[in-house]
């Protein structure tokens, strides 16, 4: 039997609650540690699923690692790995898995991937991970759903992206840590994820620099020592903590959480009518009144807009005063939640890359779908504001990114909870 999130809408959230260590910050950090033969210990490590599969990964790659949930600590060491290729089984499941690229070819020259997975969200190519690591002397072939990398032939030098992917960024970074000679990447992602790997990886002895820019050097070093080190919080738990509290009316803080990476997200509920204060660790966010809809949220790299909380700020412009035009200039299939968000009372009409919403006084409770993580996240918040009884199906998605959603969303005052979905 599967599970279903049950949110009995109506009440506003009040409270504070802790967020958690970023989940995409965490992934390519875990990719990370195969750098280094020393110990590396990782704290404040959420239990989500998106995690706990990377983790296993490396394990059954013959990395020894040691996770104390109660403790949120893992320990990982890589004396030595028994096999250059990730388990394909769960690499389609993770899309976070092509992380390892970078780190197995810079530590053993080669490595054998297949295409990675995770949410539907449209397509993502690893093309520009692949060009770039071609840029450095590595040689692909691709054959049979396999990438197969020989670095044998590797060598610093200038890396030019097309785009600033994330994933390509941190690829690339982690592929010229142990590489003899400086190696210039430009074009970079700037996210606050790429500045935590450069931080994690310059912790244990390595030299980069400019992350969070443009342009990222990395100087070469023999090898890595070991270390501690905790990952930054999570931006996108963030935003849709925040987004909740406004589209409830309700007035909440978030501890552990970092104005500089929602700023964006900040501006546009500020406009909405909320007031927000922050420090340099927590943000606090009050309203009393229906919000006002944004006239155009457009996704875009950082620090523009995030496309990870457009599904939630597109949940937000169903019950604002006014109309919103929401485009998606990332991934062209996030539009996923808005059928089950029709289910629900809400006004979109969605042509192409574009959702024009209309918002309206009141959603009502339904039977709906999560399909992708962020989308899925969106449909439970819309419960909350619901009249009635609303049943999120396919948790699961939820799951790879929330840790106890449900809990810390009733710590606030809500009506969530998790039961098994009747035949």
């Amino acid at each position: 039997m599967q599970d279903v999130i049950v949110v009995e809408g109506g009440k506003s959230l009040f409270g504070e609650i802790t967020v958690d260590t970023a989940k995409n910050a965490v992934l390519p950090i875990i990719a990370g540690c195969i750098l280094t033969k020393k110990e590396v210990v990782l704290k404040n490590i959420p239990n989500i699923s998106d995690i706990n599969k990377m983790f296993e990964i490396l394990s059954l790659m013959g990395a020894d690692v040691k996770r104390d949930l109660r403790l949120k600590t893992a320990s990982v060491k890589v004396e030595e790995l028994t096999t250059v290729e990730i388990p394909s089984g769960l690499a389609k499941e993770i899309r976070s898995s092509i992380f390892m690229l970078g780190s197995l070819i810079a530590r053993y020259k080669k490595a054998r991937v297949t295409y990675p997975g995770g949410c539907d969200i449209g397509s993502r190519p690893i093309d520009l991970h692949l060009s770039g690591l071609r840029d450095l002397g590595v040689k692909i072939t691709e054959d049979y759903g396999y990438i197969e990398c020989d670095a044998t032939a590797m060598h610093s030098g200038v890396v030019h992206l097309d785009f600033p992917s994330v994933g390509a960024t941190e690829n690339i970074m982690m592929s010229a840590v142990l590489l003899e000679g400086q190696t210039t990447i430009m074009n970079s992602a700037k996210e606050p994820e790429i500045i935590d790997l450069a931080s994690f990886i310059n912790s244990l002895g390595g030299k980069i620099r400019g992350a969070g820019t443009s342009t990222i050097v990395i100087e070469g070093v023999e090898s890595l020592s070991g270390g501690e080190y905790t990952p930054i919080p999570d931006r996108i738990i963030t935003g849709t903590y925040l987004i909740a509290g406004c589209m409830t009316q309700g007035s909440i803080k978030l501890n552990n959480a970092r104005y500089q990476d929602v700023y964006a997200l900040l501006n546009k509920l500020r406009n909405a009518g909320a007031k927000i204060d922050y420090d340099q660790k927590s943000i606090s966010i009050s309203i009393n009144k229906r919000p006002l809809a944004s006239a155009s949220i457009d996704t875009q790299p950082f620090p523009g807009f995030p496309t990870d909380l457009q599904a939630q700020m597109l949940a937000l412009q169903t019950i604002s005063e006014g109309i919103s035009i929401v485009t998606e200039n990332l991934f062209e299939t996030r539009f996923k939640q808005v059928p089950e968000l029709l289910k629900m009372g809400a006004k979109i009409t969605v042509k192409d890359r574009m959702a024009i919403v209309k918002g309206v006084s009141s959603l009502h409770g339904a039977e709906v779908v999560s399909y992708d993580l962020r989308g899925g996240a969106s449909l439970v918040l819309a419960g909350l504001v619901a009249d009635g009884v609303t049943k999120v199906f396919n948790p699961h998605f939820i799951d790879r990114g929330y840790e106890d959603f449900e809990q810390k969303l009733s710590m606030l005052g809500a009506s969530v909870r998790r039961e098994q979905a009747k035949p």
